[in-house]
């Protein structure tokens, strides 16, 4: 780590407290993964189901140390120049047309150069991240890398290794502090060995039903502790039922709100069934709950 670092000393209580104080509830292994992304200055690449809280670890972080957050979201198609850097190309020909009317066009290659300058460049999220210059280093959450081609992950290694881009009109743009990076896959594919071996990697688990709780408790805290109890074990059992789409930390928040909305302090069957549409995102799964059962589950999860 280069000396100066505001992060070479950090501990892992400091992570935890830090991230905590900004809502989010690491367990030890994620918060050691952070500590040592930050000071070892390494990409941190966290895989795992949907709603397991792998983007919402960049925004704490972004929280925490007054870094902006830079989000890339990754697609099918990503190219380079929608990730690193565009030219304004309408406000180029208008510059044009207006220097032609005026009759301001005495130097072709001066004029050229004005259309390639600073002020036409449009910087997308990995030039905003490498050329941030205000002293603190920037989070750059590279979101759902899974989305993009095999191509755009090739050029993002390359990116990553150096923390410098070449801008041919305008020289080259290096990182003056690395920005902390968060790379997220719902491994929908996977990720190459090339970049994994780049990164710092950790498996982001579903939170155990205490840690759950907690993680609610600090969203919702206006709702009983008895109902967040109850609603937190239901979504732990829905996530044992091998769904299409496992409910994840955000859609038992939504549902603990959903309830406080209906005005209930406990968990029942029809309340559990009127509002499935905030936790179960497709009919199929919604279904198979009903199929197995809503007052056993409700039951046991009023039972822990």
């Amino acid at each position: 780590m280069s000396a100066g670092s505001p992060y070479s000393t950090i501990s892992l209580d400091e992570v935890v407290a830090g991230l905590g104080a900004n809502g989010y509830l690491p367990d030890e292994g994620l918060a050691t993964a952070v500590l040592l992304a930050l000071r070892m200055q390494r990409p941190l690449l966290l895989e795992g189901e949907p709603g397991t809280g792998k983007t919402e670890l960049a925004r704490a972080l972004s929280a925490w140390t007054g870094g902006s957050l830079i989000r890339l979201q990754c697609y099918e198609g990503l190219d380079a120049a929608q990730a690193l850097y565009e030219w304004d190309y309408t406000r180029q020909l208008m510059h044009l047309r207006t220097a032609e009317a005026v009759g301001a066009v005495t130097d072709a290659s001066a004029l050229e150069g004005e259309l390639y300058g600073e002020r036409f460049l449009i910087r997308r999220p990995l030039l905003q991240a490498i050329s941030e210059s205000n002293g603190t280093p920037p989070v750059l959450l590279i979101d759902e890398l899974d989305r993009a081609d095999d191509e755009f992950e090739a050029f993002l290694l390359e990116v990553l290794a150096e923390f410098s881009v070449t801008v041919p009109e305008l020289g080259t743009f290096t990182a003056s502090v690395p920005p902390i990076v968060i790379i997220t896959s719902n491994r929908t594919r996977d990720v190459h060995d090339a970049l994994k071996r780049r990164c710092l990697y950790h498996w982001v688990e579903h939170p155990n039903l205490e840690r759950e709780i907690a993680i609610v408790r600090s969203r919702v805290p206006e709702a009983p502790e008895a109902l967040t109890r109850q609603v937190a074990a239901l979504t732990a059992a829905l996530r044992d039922l091998g769904l299409q789409k496992p409910p994840g930390v955000a859609e038992t928040i939504d549902w603990v709100r959903a309830i406080g909305v209906l005005q209930l302090d406990q968990l029942d069957d029809v309340a559990v069934s009127a509002t499935l549409g905030a936790v179960l995102k497709y009919r199929e799964d919604t279904e198979r709950v009903r199929a197995v059962g809503i007052s056993a589950l409700v039951a046991d999860a009023l039972s822990r």
